[in-house]
């Protein structure tokens, strides 16, 4: 196990890493205001598997791969490019059609929808890995035991998940949702906008990146 310092230091960094604004935000918002908190909630877990892959591959060395050779990275990131501008293009032709009721026959594929986009979001993104390699080298050891390294990976899935579940049951409970749903036009559309941007700027890093460390931000 790790000394209780050292834990509350990874916890600490893990949240405010989970919490920064990002794409991962614009999506959990998306499926909550069209599935509602369970939707949004369903998102938010499924990121949280996302994150534990990468967390649970940075453990074992796999994002050692990345720092040394660039050009994998580079291929995640422009698959996550075109995946991002994907979703630009579904969130920008959502917008342009009024938002239906909530109809319980379709809930299934809603939720469908939204823990897939919640994954992919997190698993598409070399740059979870890299986080992870900064953070996690400061507590790894080559003597470290699994019960240690299970406790980080858990640690950092539990983080993420529990952060974007209380913001999908929040804002999906919240008084704000309906009028969010009533312009609900301007809200996709500022999303695809948002997502474009992020997706341009993956690609251009991807394509121009060096081979240092990034911020820590999982956002």
């Amino acid at each position: 196990m790790l000394p209780l310092h050292d834990w509350l230091l990874l916890a600490s960094i893990c949240a405010l890493g989970a919490m920064t604004p990002g794409i991962s935000l614009a999506v959990i918002t998306r499926h909550t205001l069209h599935g509602g908190h369970r939707a949004g909630a369903v998102a938010g877990i499924t990121h949280a598997l996302g994150i534990g892959i990468w967390a649970a591959a940075t453990v074992t060395g796999m994002a050692v791969l990345f720092h040394r050779y660039p050009m994998l990275e580079t291929g995640f990131s422009l698959v996550g490019a075109v995946f991002l501008l994907w979703m630009a293009w579904k969130s920008w032709q959502a917008g342009r059609h009024p938002l239906p009721p909530p109809d319980p026959d379709s809930q299934f594929n809603e939720l469908h929808g939204a823990a897939w986009d919640g994954f992919m979001v997190a698993f598409l993104n070399p740059k979870v890995a890299l986080f992870f390699l900064a953070l996690f080298s400061q507590f790894l050891s080559a003597d470290m035991g699994n019960v240690a390294r299970t406790q980080m990976v858990l640690t950092a899935m539990l983080i993420d998940g529990g952060w974007y579940v209380l913001v999908a049951m929040m804002l999906g409970r919240s008084r704000f949702l309906p009028w969010l749903r009533e312009h609900h036009h301007w809200v996709e559309r500022g999303t695809a906008v948002l997502l474009v941007v992020i997706a341009c700027s993956v690609a251009v890093q991807a394509l121009t990146a060096d081979t240092s460390l990034p911020a820590l931000t999982m956002g």
